[in-house]
């Protein structure tokens, strides 16, 4: 079994901050593949099912984003899931809007949920840091992270979440790369996109021809 994991605030007040991008995320994930009606269990809302074969718990903490450790540790134990079968969504400053990266392990760099998390489970685990961007001075991070997402931002924010919610099936089967690949190739211009198709189809018509 694998657990995913958005991070974000409980409440409708945070339904549409920066800092809830994780929360959205897996709400995606959940409508896309059909799991099961929201319920309450380990201080989270969670779904369950089955992704490409795979069985799955979707959770959102509802301890509020500081103490997100103190439900998925609950999750992880009584699944007896390892932590390399754990994959956390986060909102990311030091990402610019709209752009992805998977990691497993690493520190929390400032973000409290992380940071919860890893006095629960360690670090060993897989994170999912999506970009909202930094909005500069230190100063005026924390109006931005509990700040609502714009209009301008809704257009990256439709195509990034209906990527993450195709491409789910890539997580659990462990293609972690490929997943990023797919879901940032899914947000560039249409030009871009055909300019990289055309190039690995290049590629590999290189490589049949060795």
């Amino acid at each position: 079994m694998w657990l995913i994991v958005g991070l974000g605030n409980p409440g409708s007040q945070y339904q549409h901050n920066r800092h809830n991008i994780g929360f959205m995320a897996v709400d995606e994930i959940v409508r896309r593949h059909n799991l099961s009606a929201p319920s309450k269990k380990f201080q989270a809302i969670v779904s369950e099912g089955v992704i490409d074969g795979e069985k799955v718990l979707v959770m959102k903490p509802q301890t509020f984003m500081n103490l997100s450790g103190d439900a998925v540790q609950a999750a992880a134990a009584f699944y007896k899931i390892s932590t390399d079968r754990v994959i956390v969504f986060q909102d990311e400053l030091d990402l610019a809007s709209g752009k992805i990266r998977t990691k497993f392990a690493g520190g929390a760099a400032g973000h409290n949920g992380i940071r919860s998390i890893d006095s629960h489970l360690g670090p060993a685990y897989w994170r999912v840091r999506l970009g909202i961007g930094h909005p500069g001075g230190k100063e005026r991070v924390h109006s931005h992270v509990l700040s609502d997402f714009n209009k301008e931002d809704e257009i990256w924010l439709a195509k990034l979440l209906e990527a993450i919610g195709d491409n789910a099936g890539r997580l659990v089967k462990g293609d972690m790369d490929g997943f990023m690949s797919k879901v940032s190739q899914a947000l560039m211009p249409p030009k871009l996109q055909e300019d990289k198709t055309e190039k690995k189809e290049t590629e590999d018509d290189k490589t049949a021809s060795k």
